[in-house]
């Protein structure tokens, strides 16, 4: 009885551990970066009067 105690305690510990992980990444992959929003590349547009 004790073993099956110790198995389920280790599986659940196991099981929090993994969503503890899996809601960490998520959290990490949703966060936005910091950094200027500028373009790479600008083109010149022509005026419409000529």
């Amino acid at each position: 009885m004790r073993r099956f105690i110790a198995a389920a305690a280790t599986a659940l510990v196991a099981a929090a551990l993994a969503v503890g992980a899996a809601v960490g990444i998520v959290a990490l992959l949703d966060a936005t970066p910091e950094q200027p929003n500028t373009p790479l590349i600008s083109y010149e547009t022509a005026s419409a009067g000529s």
